[in-house]
């Protein structure tokens, strides 16, 4: 899960709140905001088409509202000045509810919630994923996220390297300019699973921070877009019900990614 922190950027729009729109019709569109550069949660495949559990999930809460949705490729640290300038409507791209960011958007419920964790090269002597096993240690971590920030405050004796996006740190990582790396449980575990990730090994999960790592990833609205937040939370109840979760996770992952 990540998280911007563009955020007193993005407070300047809070007036910008009491705007938001009304309720939603049958058929009306929804615009989507997301950063297409996180798989398996959202990426672009070879045809320019958005791909992923997010995707797929934000789709199937589409259909449970019976609107239409179009996504728009943002990157992540001015995703949420997007929001608030209205060049789309929700943000869906894995995007931790904190109490920082609660401040100037507003969220739906949680639709999934896993844990950060470190991945190092193959050939790495660093035995586990600790503040002390990571000493003297150059960690990479996409900037303007939750990850970031967690290593900020909990590996504070390792060199803390910033990159634009994930595949950045990705390539140091397997090049070897760097020493570990910190994201997502699934995003690191599904990257050393591929071709791409064959450098690199999972060295574990980390215990989530509630006050960094915030209650899950959820859809964040304009500050003060009752409605349409209160459409996305019935609709998340519903396919939990219905069984379309649970057959969207399981194209993706072989565990239960909703969290506790």
């Amino acid at each position: 899960m990540r998280i911007s922190t563009r955020l007193l950027a993005a407070a300047s729009f809070a007036a910008m709140s009491l705007l938001a729109g009304a309720a939603l019709a049958d058929g009306d569109t929804i615009v989507i905001g997301t950063d297409a550069t996180y798989p398996p949660f959202e990426s672009l495949d070879a045809g320019g088409k958005f791909v992923g559990f997010d995707i797929d999930i934000a789709n199937a809460l589409c259909d449970q509202m019976k609107v239409k949705c179009t996504f728009v490729n943002q990157d992540f640290d001015g995703i949420i000045p997007a929001l608030q300038a209205k060049k789309f409507d929700a943000i869906v791209s894995s995007m931790s509810i904190t109490p920082e960011r609660e401040k100037i958007v507003d969220f739906t419920n949680k639709y999934y919630n896993t844990p950060p964790a470190i991945a190092v090269p193959k050939d790495s002597t660093i035995k586990e994923p600790t503040d002390e096993a990571l000493k003297g240690k150059s960690i990479g971590a996409q900037s303007s996220t939750t990850h970031a920030n967690y290593a900020s405050a909990h590996l504070k004796d390792a060199e803390l390297k910033l990159y634009p996006s994930a595949d950045e740190y990705k390539l140091d990582l397997g090049n070897g300019r760097i020493d570990a790396a910190i994201d997502d449980v699934v995003v690191l575990s599904e990257w050393v699973k591929s071709d791409a990730g064959a450098c690199c090994k999972m060295l574990g999960t980390l215990k989530i921070d509630p006050v960094i790592n915030g209650a899950g990833a959820g859809i964040a609205v304009r500050k003060g877009d009752t409605a349409l937040k209160d459409k996305f939370n019935a609709a998340i109840a519903a396919i939990r019900a219905d069984g379309t979760y649970k057959k969207i996770q399981a194209k993706y992952f072989d565990f239960d990614v909703y969290g506790d």
